[in-house]
Order: C-alpha cells, then sequence, then structure tokens
C-alpha cells in the first residue's frame, strides 16, 4: 500500500468482474494519483455536507413488524444511493435489476451482461446531458464532465452498494444486541468496530510489476499478492480480545496499519466519506431496535456480509424510553 508503483492493481481481481474493471479502480502510478486528484471534490466532506440533507428526503420507511435488517439495509441503501448520485431520477427497478448479481456467489458476479449494461449506460447517458446542460448537487454532475466520467459512476456506485449494504445491516444487528451504544455520539465507533470485525472488502489484491525479495523469498514479476483486512482486523497480535465487540476500544488510536476496511495509502477508497455518511445518517434515524433471531457468520463473496436473515424489530415504546433513560 505504501509502493503502488510495484503493487499495481492491473490483473488484480477487480479485473475479474465486469463490474469493477475499469475506471480508477482499475488505472495505476502514476496516473492513478491525477485521476484520483480530478475525483476527489466530487467524494470529499465540503461535497457530502451539500448531499446530506437531499439523502434524508423522503424519510425513513422501517417496518413496524419483526424485518430483516439485512434485506432493509440492500433497499435503503440503494435509495439513498440513487438520491446521492442522480438525485432519485435513476430508475429504481433497473437500478436494482444492474445491482442484484453482486449479492450471489461465484461466478455470477463475473458472467458478462451486456444487455444490461447496455440499458444502464444508456440512462447514465440521459441523466448525465440534463446535468451537463443544468448541472445540480449531485454526484453525477460533478463526474459527468470528466473524461471517462460516466464509467467512473458505474464503477463507483457498484462498488459503493454492497459494501455499504452489510456495513450498515452488521452495525444495525449489534446495535440491536447492545442497545447501550445506540445513541448518535456512539455510532461512530460502533461503525469502526463494525468494520474492523467485517470489513466488506475483506480480501484485497495487486500484482507485482517487478521482482521483489521478501523475507529471504524472490517474488517474479507477476505474482499475484492478497492483503486481508478481515484477517488483519482480527489478529491478536494487534488487537486485544480480537474477537469481541468492544467499541470501547476506539477510545484511542489503533497500531498503525491495523485497521484496513478501507485499504490505505494513495489508494484509500474513494467512496469511504460517502459510506460513512450514508450510515451514520441512517444509525441516527433509527428507533431503539432488540435483536429478535439470526446468522451473523460472515459470508465471503465479492463483499463480505452477514449469512443472515438478521431479524431484529422496533422496542416497545414503554420499553425504548426507559433505554433511552438508561443510556443517558
Amino acid at each position: 500500500m505504501t509502493d503502488p508503483a510495484t503493487f499495481i492493481s492491473a490483473g488484480s481481481f477487480s479485473q475479474m468482474v465486469p463490474y469493477l474493471s475499469g475506471g480508477v479502480i482499475l488505472t495505476d502510478a502514476p496516473q492513478h494519483a491525477q485521476r484520483r486528484r480530478l475525483m476527489n471534490p466530487g467524494f470529499g466532506k465540503a461535497a457530502l455536507a451539500e448531499l446530506r440533507q437531499e439523502m434524508r428526503r423522503g424519510g425513513l420507511t422501517l417496518p413496524t413488524v419483526p424485518f430483516d435488517a439485512l434485506a432493509w439495509a440492500d433497499e435503503v441503501v440503494r435509495q439513498r444511493l440513487n438520491r446521492a448520485y442522480f438525485s432519485a431520477e435513476f430508475d429504481d427497478g433497473l437500478l436494482a435489476a444492474f445491482l442484484a448479481p453482486l449479492r450471489q456467489p461465484f461466478p455470477v458476479p463475473a458472467l458478462p451482461r451486456p444487455l444490461l449494461f447496455k440499458r444502464i449506460e444508456a440512462e447514465l447517458r440521459r441523466l448525465a446531458q440534463a446535468r451537463l446542460a443544468q448541472p445540480t448537487y449531485d454526484l453525477l454532475s460533478r463526474l459527468a464532465p470528466l473524461p471517462g466520467g460516466l464509467l467512473e459512476t458505474r464503477v463507483s456506485l457498484a462498488a459503493a452498494h454492497d459494501t455499504t449494504t452489510h456495513a450498515l445491516a452488521y452495525a444495525v444487528w449489534e446495535l440491536a444486541k447492545h442497545p447501550e451504544w445506540h445513541t448518535p455520539e456512539q455510532h461512530p465507533a460502533v461503525l469502526k468496530e463494525v468494520l474492523r470485525l467485517y470489513p466488506p472488502g475483506w480480501m484485497g489484491s495487486r500484482r507485482l510489476s517487478r521482482e521483489v525479495q521478501w523475507e529471504g523469498v524472490t517474488l517474479p514479476r507477476g505474482t499475484l499478492a492478497l492483503y486481508s483486512p478481515y484477517l488483519t482486523g482480527r489478529d491478536p497480535r494487534l488487537w486485544a480480545e480480537p474477537l469481541s465487540f468492544k467499541p470501547e476500544r476506539w477510545n484511542s488510536s489503533p497500531p498503525a496499519w491495523a485497521y484496513l476496511p478501507f485499504g490505505g495509502g494513495e489508494r484509500t477508497c474513494l467512496g469511504m466519506h460517502l459510506a460513512q455518511t450514508i450510515i451514520l445518517n441512517l444509525l441516527s434515524e433509527l428507533p431503539p431496535l432488540q435483536a429478535r433471531w439470526g446468522c451473523d457468520e460472515p459470508h465471503p463473496g465479492i463483499t463480505l456480509g452477514p449469512l443472515g436473515p438478521l431479524v431484529v424489530e422496533r422496542v416497545p415504546l414503554q420499553h425504548g424510553k426507559m433505554g433511552r433513560e438508561r443510556v443517558k
């Protein structure tokens, strides 16, 4: 991560998946830094401050009966991304059809879908033409004028959906099990702990652009190098009680390079602030919840998510009031 010229993305696992094969994800040094400088303003904190209230427009729909937090997160994240990228103007059925294969096991996400992608690209062009004529606050307005901006829109949208969905589902599940942490002031620590235990980007890959000596072993050019934020986040040499959910550990900083849910270095995830904004906003809107039943076993695919379902329900009103008093 500190040597992007040697450990390159060309030839990595992302190239095998049409959803992720292209744009800044597969751009290597030195062009990568130049590309990121063009795209960063759209995903930075200043731009997201403008999007924050718009993403909340329409309110939050939450079932009044027990519901699967995983299925709920899938829908609500898609809706919020639609608002962030397209002012909610993208056809929701088409968007759902586009994103659905990413949640399937291999080889489903890697299969070509030329007709579906053609429909997606036509809709992107239609919406982009309107932004070029009259820009708005949304991400497409910032990306459409860039060279290759529509490709970056499609790739970053695909990369954002399942990663944000799975992190949100785990956060809701943990808050339902640990209601004492369900306050806006404590949600950032909860999210960090969820991402330590269950990083959606559980495995990363690079190719060696040159021969490398590693602990006495010669690795030839072209070798596939893997790194795992999942294993790093659970390493007992780096974390006390690594398998325990302990948001209080975030009262102090972790060891260097021990926390990698968004990667690191020059290639830190472009959508990091967007994902965190969506999740923390949603958590702040949730009423007190309690866990009913579910399977939170991590299930690896393109991203890492719970096997599910994760069934939660609202705390009855009188208990919710008591719960808030205890938190205070």
